[in-house]
């Protein structure tokens, strides 16, 4: 069969006859070699391409296009191909050939009608996409009447209108963490200039050792906090066989927990330990004062339920459950061995029997490990680095009440201190709460929930803390409620609850009671009403709720440190920033 080709103009300078012929010759060349792999090639080809022969069925391109000229085929066909030479690499590929342009019209105004019945469905079906177009169409000579009737403009909405619909704005995610990036990086280069390197972790290693274990005072507040655990599980026992009535186990409870709130801060007072480290053994004790709590409280429920069969349908679907999962039952459930897994799992609600995995998983483990050590180099190492110096140069605006100035230190504390909470949420709630689970094949891992999407107040106080936030419901909330108490003065009690534990896990340990943290927690009550009446969810309270988070703890942070300062140093003296020259208050 014969074809003959149509000339056509091509970008590139023209080459003469014997340029053509020469070509050819050498294409005779290279073909014997690959004349098998061609043949194949030429036979899916002619498969795949249109029935109209007219069309070249193979372009030979390179990646320098110098000339274009059709020849005749010497691969054993009659059909006719065009040849793209790059004389410098003789580099030659193969490609299918251009698409006919009445196909190429025909899809265009296909496309074109189908973006404009659906301009406002979705991004996809909107806009053209001009990969489909083959890069031979540009050598295409076409008629001006062609040229005229291909459509150029669709009815279609700006990206940027709410109308478009479109939602794919990963680019400026992208510019906006450089930016992130970038801001951070030139303050952390300004701070090394200014301060030279702080970091010290030898000097860390040196602090933490430097006294004998056997004198360390908050590790034995820890250890003689077992006293309370026992005499707990003393009473109930007591109570399981009635030799206590559930009004005098009540009287007994309340002065063995106020005593294990109280003697450990009057110890911590007493023998002037290091804050940090007082802060960690108070946080301990205030652990183990809620989980008491809860076990007093569960089985103050059994008892009930096992006491009074119409009782029993009184209680909560809660109740039920607790005396009756697979096979454990009350009083069975007191147990030392019930008792400490308890007081060791990463929750603060008693359960008569948990839900557990079926193994350990090392990797797992190791992971937590490695996080739970980096992220702590990392949080100490901010702090030595960027924050202690900011705190001490907002010093002096303070004590003058400078206002310009205190919200320039705010504003500048603002960022590493809120990197620093965000790490302590993850080295806490994810990290060492997954590690104590998975080593106790504790299952129930729903530490948190996405409290970064939390529109009010509530429910970022309902979301960033579920072990907390279930015991206030538990035992705080639900009781209240069903003794008739209103649902407001219900979370007034847990706001306050929460308030004095925070108090008391600063105040305590810095030795000065100015009660910045409880007021921080009981504004938090207007701040939800304002953000549930006024704002209604939605992107402002989300916005609300990080400015809380952002600017609020260290406003809190600046006024504690001001005022221990000028308690310590009351002559205006340097503020240490080393760790060996904190003073062990």
């Amino acid at each position: 069969m014969s074809t003959s080709v149509k000339h056509r103009e091509f970008i590139g300078e023209p080459m003469g006859e014997k340029d053509v012929t020469a070509i050819a010759v050498l294409v005779k060349c290279m073909a014997k070699s690959l004349q098998k792999g061609i043949r194949q090639s030429l036979h899916w080809l002619k498969k795949k391409l249109e029935p109209a022969r007219t069309t070249p069925l193979l372009v030979l391109t390179s990646p320098l296009m110098v000339s274009h000229r059709p020849i005749d085929n010497s691969f054993g066909s009659s059909s006719v191909g065009y040849i793209t030479i790059n004389p410098a690499l003789f580099d030659w590929t193969m490609s299918p050939p251009p698409s006919p342009r009445m196909t190429r019209r025909r899809k265009l105004s296909q496309q074109s009608s189908s973006t404009t019945s659906t301009s406002n469905s979705s991004n996809n079906g909107r806009y053209l996409n001009l990969k489909n177009f083959p890069a031979e169409d540009a050598y295409v000579k076409k008629k001006p009447l062609e040229l005229v009737q291909q459509p150029v403009h669709v009815a279609q909405d700006s990206l940027f209108s709410t109308s478009s619909g479109w939602t794919d704005y990963r680019g400026f995610f992208n510019l906006a963490f450089l930016l992130l990036v970038v801001s951070n990086g030139r303050v952390a280069l300004e701070n090394l200039l200014k301060y030279g390197i702080l970091i010290s972790p030898l000097e860390w290693l040196n602090n933490f050792l430097s006294s004998s274990p056997y004198t360390w005072p908050n590790l034995t507040i820890v250890l003689l906090s077992n006293i309370t655990v026992l005499a707990a599980f003393g009473l109930e026992k007591a109570l399981s066989k009635r030799y206590l009535s559930n009004y005098s186990a009540a009287v007994i409870y309340v002065v063995f927990l106020v005593l294990h709130l109280t003697v450990p801060a009057i110890v911590v007072l007493e023998i002037q330990g290091n804050p940090l480290y007082s802060s960690w053994a108070l946080a301990i004790i205030v652990i183990e004062f809620l989980k008491l709590v809860s076990y007093g409280h569960v089985n103050y429920w059994c008892r009930l339920a096992r006491d009074d069969i119409t009782m029993k349908r009184l209680q909560t679907n809660e109740t039920a459950e607790k005396t009756q999962m697979k096979g454990v039952n009350y009083p069975h459930n007191l147990t030392l061995e019930n008792l400490y897994y308890f007081m060791l799992a990463p929750t603060l609600c008693y359960e008569l029997k948990y839900p557990r995995t079926p193994a350990r998983r090392k990797s797992f483990i190791l992971k937590r490990l490695v996080e739970l050590v980096a992220f702590s180099f990392v949080s100490v190492a901010l702090c030595q680095q960027w924050v202690m110096p900011l705190v001490k140069n907002s010093l002096a605006p303070f004590s003058d009440m400078d206002v310009t100035r205190c919200v320039e230190r705010v504003l500048k504390l603002a960022i590493p201190n809120h990197l620093i909470w965000l790490m302590f949420f993850y080295l806490v709630f994810h990290s060492a709460l997954n590690l104590i689970a998975e080593i106790m094949r504790f299952a129930d891992r729903e530490f948190y929930l996405d409290f970064w999407n939390s529109e009010t107040v509530g429910t970022f106080w309902k979301t960033w803390n579920i072990p907390v936030h279930r015991w206030a419901v538990r035992h705080v909330y639900k009781p209240l409620v069903r003794n008739g108490h209103s649902k407001f003065l219900a979370s007034f009690a847990v706001f306050s609850i929460s308030a004095f534990f925070h108090e008391y896990l600063v105040s305590v340990p810095l030795q000065m009671f100015r009660l910045w943290a409880c007021y921080g927690m009981m504004m938090q009550i207007p701040l939800s009403i304002f953000t549930d009446k006024y704002l209604k969810g939605g992107r402002a309270g989300n916005i609300v709720v990080w400015l809380s988070l952002i600017l609020g703890q260290p406003m809190a942070i600046l006024m504690y440190v001001h005022d221990w300062y000028l308690m310590h140093y009351p002559d205006h003296e340097r503020i240490p920033i080393a760790p060996n020259d904190i003073p062990h208050i």
